[in-house]
């Protein structure tokens, strides 16, 4: 290479140096990120009407309405007399019918059918949205390096979901049995919560390319980091709870607040035997436990507020300051609901506000993870 002149103008032109502009990360194939991102948020709304259509079919007692599981012949209602007779008749000989629906009407029963119906058409649609779109986004050779595994993950998990949808309804089909056990529903709304996280967590990683990802990373916030996972497990460990107490139905047995029934501490709180059921089949007991840790994810969100008000990140700021107020906006609608022995619009409005705090709090913690640059200017996104 020629010497140049001390005092060469910077202006002339020089050739540009061999190789490409940027680094090997940027030189590397992106894939259909954008694309990607989009269908994931498809997904993520499905998955969150999903959560409500479930929610509204436990609490309207439609969810043993359909007696058996046909993942592809079950798609088609019944479409004639002889058909919904059949399907009635099915329902008729099992115990819900007999000990809480005995007389029911056929006009009756084609309500909770279609609840129960609807929910099973969701669940196909959505394994039939991933299906489509990873097929199409692999036969283009459009996943980014890397991507392919996690992508697989949301396939297969909603697949075993489907699995326990139905091992969780044949609970209720025998026995004494006038509603699905709480043990799998939990099971099930838990399930359902992480594959929703892992498709928010996903569309958060999408929203940047890799090389402003490993920038951001260099300015983690450690402790509020991890600080932010302990909430996030506190909070699922609270809606696993939730789930119990509508397994239970423990919202409509203790109303009242801050007291239960007016009492501080449920009587029967230890009624059962063994005394580990008390833990999870006591209406009492799994109602005050779940207004405990309520309680306790409040606090713990103040404390995580009040560390990441320290953040030199404005972006960041805002995100904790998002998250706290849905924790408050939660803990008010769960107070609202159990006064009100838990009516149909507001426990909806509960679980959903549940998806809101818990999409929330992985905001706050990608925030924590991947802050956005700050300049004197404001945010750099």
């Amino acid at each position: 290479m020629a010497k140049r002149p001390v005092f060469q103008d910077v202006t002339e032109a020089s050739p540009a140096p061999p190789g490409p502009a940027g680094g090997m990360i940027d030189a590397a194939p992106k894939g259909a990120r954008r694309a990607i991102r989009a269908w994931l948020v498809v997904l993520f709304a499905l998955v969150v009407l999903m959560i409500a259509v479930g929610g509204a079919t436990r609490l309207t007692g439609s969810g043993l309405s359909i007696t058996e599981w046909r993942p592809v012949t079950g798609a088609i209602p019944p479409l004639n007399d002889a058909d919904w007779q059949s399907e009635f008749q099915k329902y008729r000989q099992i115990p819900q019918y007999e000990l809480v629906n005995q007389g029911m009407e056929l006009s009756e029963f084609k309500w909770i059918y279609y609840w129960e119906w609807g929910h099973r058409q969701l669940g196909r649609l959505i394994g039939l949205v991933w299906a489509v779109g990873f097929v199409a986004f692999a036969a283009a050779r459009r996943i980014p390096a890397g991507w392919t595994p996690r992508l697989l993950l949301l396939g297969g998990l909603g697949g075993v979901q489907g699995v326990i949808g139905w091992w969780m309804v044949s609970s209720g089909l025998g026995g004494e049995m006038i509603r699905v056990a709480s043990y799998r529903l939990a099971i099930h709304l838990g399930l359902a919560f992480a594959i929703l996280g892992l498709i928010a967590w996903y569309v958060l990683q999408l929203s940047r390319s890799e090389a402003q990802l490993l920038r951001a990373r260099r300015a983690r916030e450690d402790k509020l980091f991890r600080m932010t996972t302990g909430l996030m497990h506190l909070t699922f460990l609270q809606i696993v709870y939730g789930a119990l107490v509508a397994g239970i139905d423990a919202g409509r047995s203790y109303i009242g607040w801050p007291k239960m029934g007016g009492e501080w501490f449920p009587q029967t709180a230890f009624d059962l035997s063994p005394i580990w059921h008390n833990f999870f089949e006591n209406g009492g007991l799994v109602q005050f436990i779940h207004r405990m840790i309520g309680y306790s994810v409040l606090a713990f969100a103040v404390v995580v507020w009040m560390r990441a008000r320290r953040s030199p990140h404005r972006a960041t700021r805002g995100a904790y300051g998002l998250m706290l107020a849905m924790v408050v906006l939660q803990v008010v609608l769960g107070i609202t609901t159990i006064i009100h022995a838990s009516p149909l619009h507001l426990a909806l409005s509960h679980q959903i506000g549940a998806v809101a705090l818990f999409t929330l709090i992985l905001r706050a913690r990608h925030h924590a993870c991947y802050p956005y640059e700050t300049s004197v200017r404001g945010t750099i996104r």
